[in-house]
Order: structure tokens, then sequence, then C-alpha cells
């Protein structure tokens, strides 16, 4: 299992690769906007 951390943004809180280097709005906008 991959190791996550919660992030925080103005919609709630969503589960952030404990690697990424990026946040909770970028996690968001790859679920809505595949490329």
């Amino acid at each position: 299992m991959a190791e996550t951390r919660k992030e925080k943004d103005s919609l709630g809180f969503v589960e952030v690769p404990a690697s990424a280097y990026y946040g909770a709005q970028t996690v968001r906008a790859v679920a809505n906007y595949p490329i």
C-alpha cells in the first residue's frame, strides 16, 4: 500500500501520495481532467 498524506484545500481534504511534490489542487485537477 502506498503511503499518503492528507492535504486540505478549499474543497476539503484529499489524499496525496507522500512522495509527491504537489498538493491537493493538483490531485483534484488530475482526477477531473485526465491527460
